[in-house]
């Protein structure tokens, strides 16, 4: 019976077959017969790159000249992997050494290593591939992109690296690394490009991502091209056990380059600033401003007296372009600034009240505790919501102000949020003042509750603009239900 029965399964295949309607319509593409046949390929040699490239890397160690609280640069989720700026002592409590590299650029003794590897460094040991032992000094240095420029006295003729060209960089290029991981100097390790332009919370660079193994002890060390050019400075990883776990990241060597000079001549880093501070537009952010999609730089406040303040420039205005250049990420735009020479006059495009506009903007010598404050912004960037969807609010007496520590005149204070409501949700806390709601102000509750019943009948969201520690962000209000 089972062999009758797979005589007509065959019979009936076949008569399928016979009978079949037109293929239908291809809705996938195959490779081309010209393409599909196997290409010879061979790795890349690193042999003479190691052997060229090694003696102009050196290790450098320090030793704290003052104790510090242990810190670091990693998530605020303990659910996240930190990124962690190597090596393991990033303040290193007095008269604890920690290693990290670099790279000798000039045959005088200059050398480029990551401002971490020397911050609070009390001494500094340049150790060369000859077993020579320099004293280094600090010519300059730049936290906001963690480059430092060292000198020693080796009395000339050191074998330099040449510095290539990051803008030509393409993902999926190999690469080489040269550093001294865990204390074993000169290690070579070697990988790929895996992204360009990462932006990391809290940082000034657009980052190249790379594969190639960095750890602890890399720090400051070149990541080197195949032509032999150094197109980056290791400086940080991404990972749970404080080791590599294939995501490190490199200054790109063009931004290394255009503050060489000035670290050599004065020191520091002179850039342009703007004076706003600034927060990413989110989806929800972007509906309530009427975008038609989440790009640009929010405007959270303009400082007093910044370029612009006297350019015209609102809290609340989304900068898209500068200097004719798009913003797709707001953590963009201050690198663009920074890059721009004071007393230039940049075009800054904007949206306000869904229109566009466009304004000049004379840029000024930036003020370093503004732009760290804008830098600290950028990474926090919280979502918060409002009352009438699970929480209580009060208006601001100076009874309650000076109970609560708060200087603000006008809104009106959080001082209850039920969990699990769309506030909660949100990330309201008690002391969150609200100021605006929907880009009107409010001064006390009853005026608060007007302004939430007119815009929320049929609105999806509602944009809040509230304020915390003294800083103040907009936050879209989604409604329940």
């Amino acid at each position: 019976m089972r062999l009758i029965s797979s005589i007509w399964a065959l019979a009936a295949l076949v008569l399928a077959g016979t009978f079949a309607p037109a293929r239908a319509e291809q809705f996938w593409q195959n490779i081309s017969a010209a393409n599909s046949q196997p290409k010879a390929q061979t790795l890349p040699d690193f042999v003479d790159l190691a052997a060229k490239l090694s003696p102009t890397v050196v290790n450098i160690s320090t030793e704290s000249a003052a104790a510090e609280s242990p810190g670091g640069s990693g998530s605020n989720d303990p659910d996240e992997p930190p990124l962690q700026i190597p090596p393991e002592e990033r303040f290193a409590p007095r008269g604890v050494k920690s290693l990290g590299s670099g790279f000798i650029i000039n045959r005088n003794g200059y050398i480029v290593t990551n401002d971490h590897v020397v911050e609070n460094a009390g001494k500094i040991v340049v150790s060369l591939t000859n077993g020579r032992n320099y004293s280094g000094k600090v010519v300059g240095r730049d936290s906001k992109t963690d480059v430092a420029l060292l000198k020693i006295d080796a009395g000339g003729d050191l074998p330099a690296a040449p510095l290539g060209d990051s803008s030509q960089l393409r993902v999926g290029e190999w690469v080489m690394a040269i550093g001294n991981p865990f204390g074993f100097d000169h290690s070579v390790t070697a990988g790929i490009v895996s992204a360009k332009g990462r932006f990391i919370p809290g940082s000034y660079n657009d980052y190249i991502q790379t594969d190639a193994s960095i750890n602890p002890g890399n720090s400051g060390g070149p990541l080197i091209d195949l032509q032999g050019a150094v197109i980056g400075v290791n400086s940080a990883i991404y990972t749970r056990t404080g080791s590599s776990m294939g995501i490190g990241f490199a200054v790109p060597i063009n931004l290394v380059k255009e503050e060489l000079q000035e670290l050599r001549t004065t020191g520091k880093v002179r850039r342009g600033w703007l004076g706003v501070y600034i927060q990413k537009v989110t989806a929800p952010l972007a509906e309530s401003l009427g975008l038609q999609e989440p790009r640009g730089a929010l405007v959270a406040d303009v400082l007093k007296d910044s370029p612009a303040m006297a350019a015209g420039l609102r809290r609340g205005d989304v900068i898209v372009a500068y200097d004719n250049k798009p913003i797709k990420d707001s953590q963009e735009l201050p690198l663009m600034v920074g890059e721009t020479p004071v007393g230039h006059k940049a075009t800054v495009k904007f949206v306000r009240d869904r229109a566009a506009h466009e304004v000049a903007v004379t840029i000024t010598p930036s003020r370093e505790e503004e732009i760290e404050k804008t830098l600290s912004m950028q990474e926090q960037a919280p979502s918060m919501s409002g009352a009438g969807l699970g929480l209580n609010v009060e208006n601001i007496t100076p009874e309650l102000a000076l109970r609560l520590g708060m200087t603000a005149k006008r809104g009106v204070v959080v001082t209850e949020v039920q969990p699990g409501s769309s506030a909660d949700d949100a990330g309201l806390r008690r002391r969150d003042i609200i100021l605006e709601v929907d880009r009107k102000p409010v001064k006390d509750v009853q005026g608060y509750q007007r302004a939430l019943a007119a815009n929320f009948l049929g609105a999806k969201s509602v944009l809040l603009l509230i304020q915390r520690s003294g800083s103040t962000l907009f936050v879209p209000l989604k409604r329940q239900g």
